[in-house]
């Protein structure tokens, strides 16, 4: 399927996203997301489908599809084109309108006259019809009513209730213009505060976004092959292009050390502010900062393709997901408005059966309509996931989905590889024993062969071990999964290898590297694998939480029962192949939800089946697309504020989601029982939205390890 990336203007709340997302849904598309904070719309468009038709519904529900192009200058110039601005043009007539509040202390006849509060309140009344009014006719159509059904009823009943009071001379009893003008006015205040609420949301987005376009200087040659640097606008880079970074610089993209070395701060996206030592064929991250030092690089990733760009992308497409939650949120927003309609019909009713009078029960009726939100149970969710996105983003913590999100809650183990994991992956020499022959000459054979070893235990060893004065041997090759084969020129035979070419002469299979000679075992060698400096603490706090800690490896089981005891580690479950891993992952998950930390190819199917797959971002590219969260750059340091990261944005979610229930829940009777006018009940209703968005982004600033 063809996946399709859209963005939608002119979603107010998230019961238009909801709209949204039910017409794609009807129409069949496959994984769904609308973000309702930045208008960002992707699905996978199902084989056969039109997109103009696609297009053309959308904007059948009111929406404008934007798909990829600039949005047209004269909309964007337009006045009337945004929240605030018609704010700012309702407010004035609005405010003229309820001098009469004041007519004990100031001489305000004239407003009482009936017409002049027509002439006023008209273009109010035309310009929130035009929003609002339009609108709900669209979803009317399209069988998915939104709020702005409500708003429309509410401020048409009040307008036309006053209007053939004015026309019937009745007007004195039926001035009810600001009524109107108000509930309009209000909730445009009510959608400008929401939509400057949830910006704020996406502060650590737009932190990250602003580092996606910079200028570069390009390094070029001219006919006399020599330097020339000139300016470019990062954008414009191709991969193999060369770069000058200089000091106090942002890297302009990815790219590799040529020359040079440098202090590089990369916690924009690693959220580490300690600034990293890089030299010569290390990679760079577009968006770090060159603390000191100078450096020519050369691109390695351009667009789509660039770590940053790769973030932005994750990130956005998990807050347009929505976590099982939110579900139930969703379905009552879709039969609100009309059961608000029918508590509204029902209010009237019973108001103007119990009070005999019309113009109280209508009162009643349209403050039950304005004063309801269902945009609160749809902005519940995606207010906490775009904060809780964005704070993860800013900390080097990337979750793939937004049901990650919520299901860390549940985790009660957490399953760790051991090597590449626990450990840093690079090895250094413990101890070694030689059998029978001087200590020099045995170094010189073992260095002499491991060289030409790309294994990481071969590499240890021959940098140990390295010296100038190596044999040249007649022939060498590595035999793969056994070790190095030489042979001399006097025939000897040399193998530095596993306990595979020594088991016929030796029981002891603890050592990792063995040395033959003509068949004989003339000594052994041990390396250790560096556990990482985080490991120790990591566990610690993951043992105070009362979470169960499990090593799961490959390796040998007395290796992984050393790491386990110095680390603190509950059980060893080790000598597992990548099949194996996956049963054993299988049965923990059965027995309590459990968290997979891996790094390796062999560690892929695990972290796909584990409840929550977590891959560092150093790991090998297929564990990183079978994990759901990713650790960037600082090994398991941030794996606490990944785990305190979950927990809290699913509080914040069921907090959020119990104040819009429980808002609903009371301001609907009070409207209905009188205790509250229609232009209060506007204010508040908008105000019910703020303060979501508040509540959201105090995750920003939270506690969460």
């Amino acid at each position: 399927m063809e996946t399709i990336q859209w963005k939608v203007e002119g979603m107010t709340c998230a019961n238009c996203a909801l709209s949204v997302n039910k017409y794609l849904d009807k129409q069949g598309m496959q994984n769904i997301r609308v973000n309702p904070i930045d208008g960002d719309v992707s699905f996978e468009m199902v084989e056969g489908t039109d997109t103009k038709e696609i297009v053309k519904g959308i904007e059948g529900l009111g929406y404008q599809v934007n798909k990829g192009e600039e949005v047209k200058q004269s909309k964007r110039n337009n006045f009337l084109s945004t929240q605030n601005g018609k704010l700012l043009f309702c407010l004035p007539f609005t405010l003229v309108l309820m001098l009469h509040m004041f007519e004990r202390w100031i001489q305000i006849h004239w407003l009482m006259n009936p017409w002049v509060q027509l002439v006023l309140a008209t273009p109010v009344y035309v310009v929130g019809m035009s929003f609002f009014g339009r609108s709900a006719i669209r979803s009317l159509r399209n069988k998915m009513p939104n709020m702005n059904v409500l708003v429309a009823l509410g401020a048409t009943a009040a307008f036309g209730y006053s209007l053939s009071g004015t026309l019937m001379g009745q007007g004195m009893d039926y001035l009810f213009y600001e009524t109107a003008a108000t509930i309009i006015t209000l909730v445009f205040f009510g959608n400008y505060l929401e939509e400057s609420s949830m910006q704020s949301t996406q502060r650590a987005l737009k932190a990250l976004m602003k580092s996606q376009k910079v200028m570069a200087n390009m390094i070029a040659f001219d006919e006399n092959h020599q330097e020339v640097i000139f300016p470019i606008e990062n954008t414009q880079l191709k991969v193999g292009d060369l770069i000058l970074i200089r000091s106090g610089e942002q890297v302009p993209i990815d790219a590799k050390i040529l020359w040079g070395e440098a202090h590089v701060n990369e916690s924009l996206l690693t959220g580490e502010s300690i600034p990293v030592h890089k030299v010569a064929k290390d990679k760079i991250i577009g968006g770090s900062v060159l603390e000191s030092g100078n450096i020519k690089a050369q691109v390695t990733a351009t667009g789509n393709e660039t770590v940053l760009s790769g973030i932005l992308n994750l990130v956005k497409q998990a807050q347009g997901e929505k976590p099982p939650v939110q579900q139930l949120a969703d379905k009552i927003s879709a039969i609100f408005v009309p059961l608000v309609i029918g508590i509204a019909l029902v209010t009237f009713v019973g108001n103007y059966i119990y009070l005999g009078a019309f113009k109280d029960a209508l009162m009643r009726s349209i403050a039950v309509m304005v004063i309801a939100c269902p945009c609160a149970m749809g902005l519940a969710t995606p207010a906490a996931i775009a904060v809780g996105m964005g704070r993860a983003a800013r900390n080097g913590i990337l979750f793939r989905n937004a049901t990650s999100l919520e299901n860390f809650r549940n985790i009660k183990q957490i399953v760790f590889d051991k090597t590449g994991t626990l450990t840093t992956g690079s090895f250094k020499l413990s101890q070694h024993q030689v059998l029978s022959m001087e200590e020099a000459e045995w170094q010189r054979i073992v260095f002499s062969l491991e060289k030409y070893s790309n294994h990481p235990i071969a590499q240890c060893v021959a940098a140990a071990f390295k010296t100038k004065e190596e044999i040249k041997w007649k022939s060498i090759e590595e035999v793969k999964g056994t070790g190095m084969k030489g042979i001399d020129g006097l025939g000897n035979e040399y193998w530095a290898g596993s306990y595979r070419i020594a088991k016929e002469l030796t029981t002891d299979a603890e050592h990792n590297v063995y040395l033959l000679k003509n068949g004989s075992l003339i000594g052994w060698i041990d390396v250790e694998d560096e556990i990482r400096p985080e490991a120790k603490e990591v566990i610690g706090y993951l043992k105070k939480l009362g979470l169960k800690t499990v090593l799961l490896s490959g390796d040998r089981k007395s290796k992984c029962d050393r790491v386990a005891a110095l680390l603190g580690i509950d059980q060893v479950i080790a000598e597992q192949k990548p099949e194996e891993k996956l049963e054993v992952i299988a049965s923990l998950n059965a027995a309590m939800p459990a968290a997979m930390v891996g790094d390796g190819i062999n560690d892929a199917p695990a972290l796909a089946k584990a409840t929550i797959g977590i891959s560092l971002s150093e790991a090998s590219q297929l564990a990183i697309q079978s994990a759901q969260v990713v650790l960037m750059n600082s090994g398991l340091k941030k794996l606490p504020t990944a785990l305190g990261l979950g927990k809290h944005t699913y509080l914040t979610i069921k907090q959020n989601l119990f104040w819009a229930f429980f808002y609903n829940i009371i301001a609907i009777p009070v409207a209905a029982f009188g205790f509250l006018i229609p232009t209060v009940g506007a204010l508040v209703m908008g105000l019910s939205d703020v303060v979501l968005a508040i509540n959201s982004v105090r995750l920003f600033i939270k506690k969460v390890v």
